[in-house]
């Protein structure tokens, strides 16, 4: 039963490793760490190989993020903002951090979108004011790709050490997974029933 989640996720192969990373990046709340951290663990196992792997999430990864880059790009700030303003709270971010980030994106050029994919924190968010700005398509999906690979290589290697570390206790690994997960969901939860909009924040 605690080796469920990382078998649910072997059975779904590289495709499924493709949506999870790009749902991953349009909504939360299961974050790229534990299911790019699974797909090391995975490798590690002899279940999946390390190229494909990277592939199929850098590809997700790229594609979960240019919807929200497009959403900036079609939409444009007038019809964006009352879609942030009102669906903000499951996000948990409102128009006023979207305009911060734009102007930190128009403040330090494009190659933030590189460097924010190492980010925990801004490395979607990033996205959206890219498409305000309207910053090139095939630059920000090169930029965005290339970000994403270097982050993902990471995970995929972290995910291998740690199922190299705890060998010995094989049985542990399948909790520990759990445990990531629910914790990553608690916390997701925990930020939508405490959000607060920034008028509420300063009254």
């Amino acid at each position: 039963m605690q080796d469920f989640i990382i078998e649910a996720i072997e059975r779904g192969g590289y495709v499924g490793i493709a949506l999870l990373m790009a749902l991953e990046n349009i909504f939360p709340p299961i974050p790229s760490e534990v299911i790019m951290g699974i797909g090391g663990i995975s490798v590690a196992r002899g279940n999946m190989q390390f190229w494909p792997l990277l592939l199929a999430g850098t590809i997700g990864s790229t594609f979960g993020n240019y919807a929200w880059y497009l959403a900036g790009d079609r939409w444009g700030a007038r019809r964006l903002a009352p879609f942030v303003r009102r669906w903000g709270r499951w996000l948990t971010v409102e128009w006023h951090d979207v305009r911060k980030a734009r102007r930190f994106f128009k403040r330090h050029g494009p190659w933030v979108v590189f460097f924010l994919r190492f980010s925990p924190f801004l490395r979607t968010m990033i996205s959206l004011p890219a498409g305000l700005a309207r910053m090139g398509h095939w630059r920000f999906l090169i930029f965005t790709f290339a970000g994403s690979a270097i982050w993902n290589v990471m995970l995929i290697q972290g995910g291998r050490l740690l199922a190299y570390y705890l060998d010995e206790t094989q049985q542990w690994m399948g909790w520990l997974v759990l445990a990531l997960t629910v914790i990553a969901i608690i916390a997701y939860i925990h930020r939508v029933r405490t959000w607060k909009p920034r008028a509420r924040r300063q009254s």
